[in-house]
């Protein structure tokens, strides 16, 4: 995946002037064994504003995108603050466990008081940085911290880089997927919005580019078997070009670039075919492309992409499972209720590799609309199948009317149970979705598309709302946890 950034991590202690220096530095190098990866570690512990201006310096010079800071003992709780400050990129705290019982004299650290003088003064200078869950560690512990951080530093360094470009308006009667979009700029991220007639022209620019015969030898190869309308693939071989080529010339000063799309009703009759096949293929390039321009869902599948380093899509939260479907082949094999089921569908912008077997279609309810009593024609261009069974983490970043954030996420998996439906399309089972859908996604008025990462990243997805300082983090709660609006009878 080339749309998402390359992490270089660095390490730099610090170090109270009246604790020994040496303890900070050795406890650094210990981490640094214990992490076993690539990690630059700064020879300058910091115990002044001086150490900080040169220990900085010597992490950009290496190349460090994102910092861990160390705290080894006490720490000097305004200089260390101001490490954040001045590195201007993701910042993880950690502090150092005491060693052992007969060192709690001439060797002990008071790093786990430290680190809050530390919380007290990032709040006081408002600066944002990342600290754990639980923040003291040994050097194994502290390992494991900058692993789980390198995702969530990624991530943060992708959103500072990004450009979301849009092309058309909402569809009518998609209100859900509209949003402000000043909490695009508060995060970092820059927007262009365009009109569909922008793309268009440019497709059409492109009738006949060199480039779109070895794309069509691409697409045959990746649908093999599952090319059921061959005739498309010129038609969408040409947009994929014209997609690529916009995001090159409008990303500006940024460096990664994601789209969010109008993609019907007048796409079909003006651009012939639908748009699917190719938004899938984009997203398996970490280029999220999301349905029926929706902005804050392109956002969220692509916080998903530099999570997990691979495919995301968007789902519609769709339909319920048929009681006799559940009776049949859920009941039983499965610790899930009926309500904790429902399908996640879309029409077929799904990634490949994330079906059990992808074929190109047409557009069933299109069709309805657009071609009815005919053969499909500009209706073709859906990529279908069932999604694979596995875990997920359904999740959004949505913003909200009144120009506020708030986010959801669940964790859950995708069931091997055949749909017997039609589009991109799976039976999903998350613990207590039905409380969850009724008393999150419905009472907190969220939008009908959620983003599906391939994998259990709650945690990761979780720090990084955090980091960003989404002020509400909404999750499918325990039936011992009643939600606020939840009736108590």
């Amino acid at each position: 995946m080339k749309n998402i950034p390359a992490v270089k991590l660095g390490i730099i202690s610090v170090s109270r002037d009246c604790f020994p220096i040496e303890l900070s530095a050795q406890r650094r190098s210990s981490v640094t064994k214990a992490f076993g990866s690539d990690i630059y570690e700064c020879n300058i512990t910091v115990e002044n504003e001086t150490d900080m201006l040169k220990a900085v310096a010597d992490v950009k010079a290496a190349g460090v995108n994102a910092l861990v800071v160390y705290l080894g003992n006490f720490g000097p709780e305004s200089s260390e603050v101001l490490i954040a400050k001045n590195f201007e990129g993701p910042v993880m705290f950690v502090a150092a466990a005491e060693d052992a019982a007969d060192k709690l004299i001439g060797g002990r650290g008071d790093a786990y008081c430290g680190m809050l003088n530390c919380s007290y003064n990032l709040g006081l200078r408002n600066i944002k940085a990342h600290i754990p869950e639980y923040p003291v560690g040994a050097p194994a512990d502290i390992a494991q911290m900058i692993a789980d951080f390198i995702p969530v530093a990624r991530t943060m360094i992708a959103l500072k880089n990004l450009k979301i470009i849009t092309f058309g308006p909402r569809p009518q009667d998609f209100l859900a997927c509209n949003a402000p979009i000043k909490q695009l700029f508060n995060l970092g991220v820059e927007i262009q919005e365009n009109s569909e007639l922008d793309l268009l022209v440019a497709f059409n620019a492109r009738s006949g580019d060199p480039r779109i015969p070895g794309v069509i030898a691409d697409m045959e190869k990746e649908l093999g078997g599952g090319n059921k309308m061959p005739g498309i693939l010129p038609k969408l071989a040409q947009y994929e070009i014209t997609l690529l080529d916009m995001i090159e010339e409008n990303k500006g000063c940024k460096e990664f670039a994601i789209l969010a799309n109008k993609c019907w009703p007048a796409f079909q009759t003006q651009f012939g075919f639908v748009p699917c096949y190719v938004n899938s293929r984009l997203a398996s390039r970490g280029i999220p492309v999301s349905c029926e321009v929706d902005i804050y869902g392109a956002l969220s599948e692509y916080i998903g992409s530099c999570i997990t380093e691979a495919p995301v899509t968007l789902l519609d939260i769709n339909n319920s499972v048929p009681a006799d479907m559940y009776e049949k082949s859920i009941k039983g094999k499965f610790d899930y209720t009926h309500k904790d089921t429902f399908m996640g569908f879309h029409c077929g912008n799904t990634p490949m590799a994330c079906l059990v077997k992808g074929e190109m279609k047409y557009q069933l309810i299109m069709n309805r609309l657009l071609e009815p009593d005919a053969e499909p024609d500009i209706t073709r261009g859906t990529l279908e199948g069932d999604i694979k069974p596995g875990k997920i983490t359904f999740f959004r970043l949505q913003g909200t009317a009144e120009g506020g954030l708030k986010s959801y996420i669940a964790q859950g998996e995708v069931l091997p149970v055949a749909t017997q439906s039609f589009g991109g399309i799976g039976i999903f089972a998350i613990k207590e979705m039905g409380r969850f859908y009724r008393h999150i996604l419905i009472e907190d008025r969220y939008p009908h598309h959620g983003a599906v990462a391939f994998g259990h990243v709650g945690k990761a997805i979780f720090d990084i709302f955090t980091y960003l300082g989404v002020p509400k983090i909404s999750y499918n709660q325990p039936k011992s946890l009643p939600y606020p609006t939840e009736n108590p009878f």
